[in-house]
C-alpha cells in the first residue's frame, strides 16, 4: 500500500518547521543583541545583517503559509497534498541564497586572516555552487511539483547540498588551521584563540553535518525525511553568523576595546587575529605588549646618613681629630648610595619601557 501524501512530505516537514521556528526565535534574540551591543559597526555590516534577518523572516513565513495551506485550508485534499506549490519552492531558493551570503562573509574573513586568495576562491566557488543549486532546485520543483517524483531532479539537489557542505568544511578547516598555526605561546592570547577555534568548529561543522544528512536522506529515501533537515538549514547558517559577530563582546585584546567597538573586523580579522600581526612584528625573545597593559616596575630606595652635628657646626664634616677610617667609611657609603641611585633610575627606566 502506497504511503499517503501527508506521510511522505508533511510529517517530516512539520518537524523541520518546528526547528525552523525555534531557531528563528534565537535569530531574533541574536539580532537584537547585535544592534544593542555594536551600534558603531559599519553601515554595510548592519545592512548585511538586516538583509539576512529579513530573508530569514520571509523564509519562516513562507514555510508556515505552506503548512497552513496543507493542513488547514486543503485538509483532506489529496491532490493538493501530493504536490508542491510556489510557496514551498521558495524554501530551497532562499536557503541557498542565505547560505551563500553567509559563506561569502566567512570567505572575507579568511582573506583578512590568511591573505590567501586561493582559499578565498575555493570558498567562493563552493558557495556559488550551493546558492545556484538552491535556486535551481526551486526551479525544478516548479517544473516537477509531485513529491513522489522529486528523485527525478536529484542531481541539482546533490550539487546544492554537497556544495554547501564542502564549503563549510573548507571554511572550518582553513580558519582552524590558520589560528592553530599562529598561536603566540602566551596563555592569555592562546586562550582567546582556542575560544575562536571552538566557536568556528561548532558553527561550521553543524551546518556541514545537517546539509550532509539532508542530501543523504533525499538520495537514500523516497519519503520526505530530508525536509526535517532542510527546513531549519537556513536558520543554522544565520545563527552561526550572528554568534560569530556577537561573540566579539568576549574577545578583548585591548584595554580600550569596548563591545561596541564599531568595526566588524573585530570578529573577522584585525582584532581577532591580533596574534597574527604581533607574530609578524615581534623580534625573537621580545614580548610585544602593544595590545595590552604594559607592566611598570617601581623601585623605592631608602637611605640613612648619620652625621656628627658638633663637627658639622664647626664646619668640618671630616675633622682631623677623627680617625681617618671614618672618612674612608663615609666616602665608601656615599659611593654605594650613588650607585644605588643610578640602579634605581635604570630600573625605573626599564620598567617603563614598552
Amino acid at each position: 500500500m502506497a504511503a499517503s501524501p501527508a506521510t511522505v512530505a508533511h510529517g517530516p516537514a512539520i518537524i523541520g518547521l518546528f526547528f525552523n521556528i525555534l531557531l528563528y526565535g534565537i535569530m531574533i534574540t541574536q539580532t537584537f543583541l547585535y544592534f544593542k551591543a555594536f551600534q558603531n559597526d559599519k553601515a554595510w555590516m548592519k545592512c548585511y545583517v538586516v538583509f539576512l534577518f529579513v530573508a530569514d523572516t520571509v523564509n519562516t513565513i513562507f514555510d508556515c503559509i505552506w503548512m497552513y495551506q496543507s493542513v488547514i485550508i486543503h485538509f483532506g485534499d489529496l491532490d493538493f497534498l501530493s504536490k508542491a506549490n510556489w510557496v514551498f519552492a521558495a524554501d530551497p531558493a532562499m536557503t541557498g541564497i542565505i547560505a551563500c551570503l553567509v559563506q561569502f562573509f566567512f570567505a572575507w574573513r579568511i582573506k583578512i586572516l590568511t591573505g590567501s586568495w586561493l582559499l578565498v576562491v575555493a570558498v567562493v566557488v563552493a558557495a556559488l555552487g550551493g546558492g545556484l543549486g538552491g535556486v535551481g532546485t526551486a526551479i525544478a520543483v516548479g517544473i516537477i511539483p509531485q513529491f513522489a517524483k522529486f528523485q527525478e531532479f536529484q542531481a541539482i539537489v546533490i550539487v546544492w547540498l554537497i556544495s554547501n557542505a564542502v564549503c563549510d568544511v573548507l571554511i572550518t578547516t582553513a580558519l582552524t588551521w590558520h589560528l592553530r598555526r599562529h598561536k603566540t605561546g602566551f596563555p592569555a592570547t592562546d586562550d582567546i584563540v582556542n575560544k575562536i577555534i571552538r566557536l568556528t568548529v561548532q558553527t561550521g561543522m553543524i551546518t556541514a553535518l545537517v546539509a550532509t544528512l539532508d542530501v543523504a536522506f533525499f538520495v537514500g529515501s523516497t519519503s520526505g525525511l530530508h525536509l526535517a533537515f532542510n527546513f531549519p538549514l537556513s536558520k543554522l547558517y544565520t545563527n552561526s553568523l550572528m554568534s560569530t559577530l556577537n561573540s566579539r563582546t568576549g574577545w578583548k585584546y585591548n584595554r580600550t576595546t569596548e563591545p561596541s567597538g564599531g568595526d566588524p573586523e573585530a570578529a573577522t580579522g584585525h582584532h581577532l587575529s591580533g596574534h597574527r600581526e604581533a607574530s609578524r612584528t615581534r623580534k625573537p625573545g621580545v614580548l610585544n605588549l602593544s595590545q595590552g597593559r604594559s607592566p611598570e616596575v617601581f623601585v623605592h630606595v631608602e637611605s640613612h646618613q648619620m652625621v656628627d652635628l658638633d663637627n658639622k657646626e664647626n664646619g668640618a664634616l671630616y675633622p682631623d681629630a677623627e680617625d681617618d677610617g671614618m672618612r674612608s667609611a663615609f666616602a665608601q657609603s656615599k659611593g654605594t648610595l650613588s650607585n644605588t641611585s643610578s640602579d634605581h633610575d635604570i630600573g625605573r627606566g626599564r620598567g617603563r619601557t614598552r
